[in-house]
């Protein structure tokens, strides 16, 4: 479960949680609507991308204090999104929910 600590708002009930190369490799391509996690062992710019994922998502960047730090909106199928601030977690929502830059997420 992924919650929205600053307004008490539960943003996923149920996620795929990715904490290795491969299961971060694979991600959301060819899979059926799902909200996902991906950990990382440290901070870092990340880079993604959405080949082979069939509907639009919204992408959280989360620092190691599990605050959002940067959020891609709408990023569409078949596109490639960098970073511009650092994150120890991504969180891959395909069920937009209401965050912003600053919220502390718990999972």
């Amino acid at each position: 479960m992924i919650t929205n600590k600053t307004n008490n708002k539960i943003i996923s009930h149920q996620e795929i949680l990715c904490n290795n190369i491969l299961s971060q490799m694979r991600g959301l391509m060819f899979r059926s609507k799902h909200n996902l996690i991906m950990a990382f062992n440290k901070e870092k710019k990340i880079s993604l991308h959405m080949f082979f994922v069939f509907y639009p998502i919204d992408v959280l960047i989360l620092n190691e204090k599990k605050e959002i730090v940067e959020i891609k909106r709408n990023f569409k199928p078949f596109t490639l999104w960098n970073s511009k601030e650092k994150g120890k977690y991504v969180v891959e929502l395909a069920f937009p929910q209401e965050y912003k830059v600053g919220d502390k997420i718990s999972f």
